[in-house]
């Protein structure tokens, strides 16, 4: 377990990433008191880029022990509703001449994460083999889709396999203020507390 509250430079959270996701005990979901087998893998906003080679060397170190990684990114699972649906192209025409509330409350609409969003990521996972999800492009789909919504609705979808949602903020616990999702580091609205911090799982 890495210590809570300390920074975590990018080869330790690698490290640690690979020891309990590549775990047995991790794998079989054990250690979680029967809770959703959701994990919170916290890092600064600032990092976003370099998150992106570091899960795809994760994804393939997995693979080399055995463990099969099924990455969904939701801002490409967004466009590719979009445009199979045909709005891709109206919605883009029209950003240019609506307000960013308009826009917002149109995005939220189509790509709502119970009617939507949620039961296309249970079509894809039922066609995948895998052991542990990943779901990454929190932050660019914020703020017509918030993760606590998803991680909500995704509760009965996909409870068989452990889900890594990748976070670019923190992911905190108070006795007073509850469980928080604090996007980017500075939102701090999105309550959601039956999620783990994988930062601080043990093996």
């Amino acid at each position: 377990m890495l210590r809570v509250g300390k920074a975590v430079d990018p080869k330790s959270r690698f490290d640690h990433l690979l020891k309990v996701i590549a775990s047995q005990r991790f794998l079989k979901k054990q250690g979680l008191g029967n809770e959703v087998p959701f994990f919170i893998c916290p890092y600064p906003a600032d990092e976003a880029f370099a998150m992106e080679g570091m899960r795809a060397s994760l994804v393939n170190q997995l693979e080399t022990r055995g463990v099969r990684a099924f990455e969904i990114n939701l801002y490409d699972l967004s466009v590719a509703l979009l445009r199979e649906r045909g709005i891709w192209d109206e919605i883009l025409a029209a950003e240019a001449t609506i307000s960013k509330d308009e826009l917002k409350e149109l995005l939220q609409g189509v790509l709502d994460p119970e009617t939507h969003l949620v039961p296309e990521i249970g079509a894809r996972l039922s066609r995948q083999e895998f052991d542990v999800l990943f779901l990454s492009g929190v932050g660019e789909v914020y703020p017509f889709i918030r993760s606590h919504n998803v991680l909500n609705n995704l509760q009965s979808t996909a409870k068989e396999k452990p889900t890594v949602m990748f976070f670019p903020g923190t992911y905190t616990h108070g006795l007073a203020t509850g469980a928080s999702l604090d996007l980017f580091g500075i939102l701090h609205d999105d309550k959601y507390y039956r999620a783990f911090n994988i930062m601080h799982y043990e093996v």
